[in-house]
């Protein structure tokens, strides 16, 4: 990613982040965190990337909740992002935590199967 593209990406992700958590309380959806965001290199394309905590809420529909309230959080990015033409925005489910806790999972289960070899040496 350019350099130009890193720092609308830095704006975007501020501008975003404070929306995307009181759409989260609103729902009661939890703690939402914008993790990440992506620009293309043209700048029309910004891929924001999200991670839900807590509730009940599946973090699947907030995804969906959030495309319902694209438009709006379109015209947010507009207004603080000075573009020619306001990037496209997606939004995608940041799943890294549950990632690494599944990989810390099968660690630990190696090391245990590990220990109950030598243990029995």
């Amino acid at each position: 990613m350019s350099l130009r593209a890193e720092k609308v990406a830095s704006v975007i992700k501020r501008a975003l982040s404070m929306p995307v958590s009181e759409l989260a309380r609103e729902n009661s959806a939890g703690i939402a965190t914008v993790t990440a965001v992506r620009c293309s290199p043209d700048l029309t394309l910004a891929k924001i990337y999200i991670s839900v905590f807590g509730n009940n809420f599946p973090p699947a529909r907030f995804i969906t909740l959030l495309e319902n309230h694209k438009y709006e959080l379109r015209k947010l990015v507009g207004r603080s992002v000075r573009l020619r033409q306001t990037p496209d925005i997606r939004f995608f489910l940041d799943d890294t935590l549950d990632q690494i806790e599944h990989i810390q999972k099968i660690i630990d289960k190696a090391k245990k199967e590990d220990d109950a070899l030598k243990s029995d040496l």
